[in-house]
C-alpha cells in the first residue's frame, strides 16, 4: 500500500516546464537547481524483448540516498492514458537493501517489496534475473527466487506489454521519501555491469538469444545513454558518465563539474558470473544493432502523472527514469523480440537533459591498466565462448 504521501504514483522523468513554473511560484525553485548540481547515469537497450529471461551481473552503487538498478521499462509508459509496465531490482539506503517492484496500472500501482539476500550487493558482484513468463514472473538473485508474482501480475504483463520490455540500469540521488538521505559530499561513486543476457521464452524452454559482454571500449552496438532528469530532479543524466573500461560497464554518480570515470573497475571475483558457476545464466551470442542517445521523453504529467517522484513519480517505487526509444536500429529478429522499438512519443516534450558525449578519456581507465590485463579480458571472453551451451 502507499503512503499517503504517494497519493499518485505515477512518475516522470523530468518536471514539465508548466510544473518547474510551479515549483518556481511555490518557492521550491532549489528543487530544479540540485538538477544542476549532481549528474547521473543511464544505460539501456533500445530494442523491446517479450516473455524470457532477462539477468546482469551487476554491483550496485553504496551510499545513502542513492538508487541504483536494474529494470525493465514498456516505452511509453510514461504517457497519460497508458497502462504502465516495468519490473525492477533497486538498491535502496545506506544499508544497501534490495527491493523488486512489478509497477504496472493505469494509473500506475506500486507491489514493492525488499528481500532478503545473501551477499553485500552494494561490495559484490551478483547476478539479478527477471523471468517473464505467460503464467508468472519471478526475480532471482545469483539462481536462487527471491520473489515470485503469479496470474494476476502476469496477466497485466501479458496483455499490456505485448510489444516488449527494454533492458535499463541507471543511477541517481532520492531523497528521504525514497533511498534515503542523499549527500553529494560522498561523490563520486559507481555502480558496475559485468554482463547482460536475454533467453526468449517459448513452449516452457529458456533459450539464448543474445549476451553483452561490455568488454569494448565503447558503448555497445544496440544500446543508448540517457541525457535527461532523473526522477525526483535532482540530477541530470549525462552520457559522459556511462562509460565502458576494463571490460565492465560504469554508469557513475558525480558532481556536475566532474563527470566521468578514469579509474580501474572492481574485478568479478566470479569470473565475470561465468555461466558454468550461475545457476540461471546461458551461454554467449551477440547484442541487437543500433544505438544512440535518445530524447528525454517528458511526458504529460496531467491525469495522474506525478513529476516529482522517487521512481520517475514523487515517492513511487521504481527506477524508471525510462526514455522514449529513439535512433538506432531494430535489433535482428531473435525469437521472442518484438519488430523495434516502440514508436509511440509522449503528448508534451520536456528539457530534461544534457547531450554532451562521454570523452574517451572518461572511458578509456588508463592505458597502463588495458595493457597489463587486456590480455586476459579477451582469453577469458574466449574462454566462455567455447564454454556456453547456445541453449538451456
Amino acid at each position: 500500500m502507499l503512503p499517503a504521501s504517494r497519493t499518485n504514483p505515477m512518475k516522470s522523468r523530468s518536471f514539465p516546464s508548466s510544473l518547474a513554473a510551479l515549483l518556481v511560484a511555490a518557492g521550491l525553485s532549489g528543487v530544479a537547481a540540485e538538477a544542476g548540481a549532481v549528474a547521473s547515469a543511464e544505460l539501456y537497450q533500445n530494442q523491446t524483448y517479450t516473455y524470457g529471461r532477462f539477468e546482469a551481473r551487476v554491483r550496485f552503487a553504496a551510499g545513502d540516498g542513492v538508487i541504483s538498478s536494474f529494470f525493465l521499462w514498456k516505452p511509453g509508459s510514461e504517457v497519460a492514458g497508458t497502462f504502465w509496465n516495468e519490473l525492477d531490482f533497486e538498491k535502496l539506503g545506506a544499508d544497501c537493501r534490495l527491493q523488486t517492484n512489478p509497477l504496472y496500472g493505469a494509473p500506475v500501482v506500486d507491489h514493492s517489496e525488499v528481500e532478503s539476500v545473501e551477499g553485500d550487493l552494494c561490495g559484490e558482484y551478483h547476478t539479478y534475473t527477471f523471468e517473464w513468463t505467460p503464467t508468472y514472473i519471478a526475480y532471482l538473485v545469483d539462481g536462487v527466487e527471491v520473489r515470485r508474482d503469479g496470474a494476476e501480475t502476469a496477466d497485466a504483463f501479458a496483455v499490456n506489454a505485448a510489444s516488449g520490455m527494454q533492458i535499463h540500469f541507471n543511477i541517481w540521488p532520492g531523497d528521504a521519501t525514497f533511498g534515503g538521505n542523499f549527500d553529494a559530499a560522498i561523490l563520486p561513486i559507481q555502480q558496475y555491469i559485468s554482463w547482460v543476457q536475454y533467453s526468449s521464452f517459448a513452449d516452457g524452454v529458456f533459450t539464448l538469444e543474445w549476451r553483452e559482454e561490455l568488454d569494448g571500449p565503447t558503448l555497445p552496438s544496440g544500446w543508448a545513454v540517457g541525457n535527461w532528469a532523473s526522477p525526483k530532479n535532482l540530477s541530470t543524466h549525462q552520457p559522459a558518465n556511462v562509460a565502458f573500461t576494463g571490460g565492465v560497464g560504469v554508469l557513475s554518480l558525480t558532481a556536475d563539474e566532474a563527470t566521468g570515470f578514469a579509474g580501474t573497475p572492481p574485478p568479478d571475483l566470479a569470473d565475470g558470473g561465468d555461466p558454468a558457476s550461475e545457476p540461471s545464466a546461458g551461454g554467449d551470442g551477440g547484442p541487437g544493432a543500433g544505438g544512440g542517445a535518445a530524447n528525454p521523453p517528458g511526458g504529460d504529467t496531467s491525469g495522474g502523472t506525478d513529476g516529482g517522484g522517487a521512481s520517475n513519480g514523487a515517492g513511487a517505487a521504481g527506477s524508471s527514469n525510462a526514455p522514449e526509444a529513439a535512433g538506432g536500429a531494430a535489433a535482428p529478429g531473435a525469437a521472442g523480440a518484438s519488430a523495434g522499438p516502440s514508436s509511440a512519443q509522449p503528448s508534451a516534450a520536456s528539457d530534461g537533459g544534457c547531450s554532451q558525449v562521454a570523452s574517451s578519456d572518461a572511458r578509456s581507465g588508463g592505458a597502463g591498466w588495458l595493457a597489463l590485463f587486456g590480455a586476459a579480458l579477451v582469453a577469458r571472453h574466449r574462454r566462455r565462448a567455447a564454454r556456453l551451451p547456445t541453449a538451456e
